[in-house]
């Protein structure tokens, strides 16, 4: 069943496009909904300003096990 919470959860976990879809059909099958249409609005934003995102970085934030990929992550934040 996808519910709002689902969506959030996806949200939460930079399932962004999966998180999309469900609030897309939750406005769909209630158009009054204004948690849904408004992370349709918040998560669409998002989507147009981070269109490229740099995969590899983002891979390195996520398996962060070392300092030196903090520090090699924290040099590539800076530099934005």
């Amino acid at each position: 069943m996808k519910t709002l919470t689902l969506a959030q959860i996806y949200e939460l976990q930079g399932l962004k496009t999966e998180a999309l879809e469900i609030y897309k059909e939750i406005l769909t099958a209630d158009p009054s909904n204004a948690e849904a249409r408004a992370a349709i609005r918040r998560l669409s934003g998002m989507r147009r300003r981070f269109s490229g995102v740099n995969t590899a970085m983002r891979d390195t934030f996520v398996s962060m096990e070392s300092e030196e990929a903090f520090a090699r992550f924290e040099a590539w934040l800076a530099k934005l």
